[in-house]
């Protein structure tokens, strides 16, 4: 009983950090690009309404 109360929490903690570690790589990273190419409208521009996309000058 007692190797029990030494294991059980141990476990738990392995399964916390695993989980933890799936995570981070599913999920995608902070300095990660997430823009839209600058060549798209956003959608609202598409649904009914006209606009002129602009690019950015360099």
């Amino acid at each position: 009983m007692a190797i029990l109360a030494v294991l059980i929490p141990l476990l738990m903690l392995g399964v916390v950090l695993v989980l933890g570690r799936y995570e981070e790589l599913l999920l995608p990273q902070e300095n990660a690009d997430r823009r839209e190419p600058a060549g798209v409208p956003p959608a609202a521009a598409a649904v009914g309404r006209w606009e002129r996309v602009q690019s950015p000058r360099a």
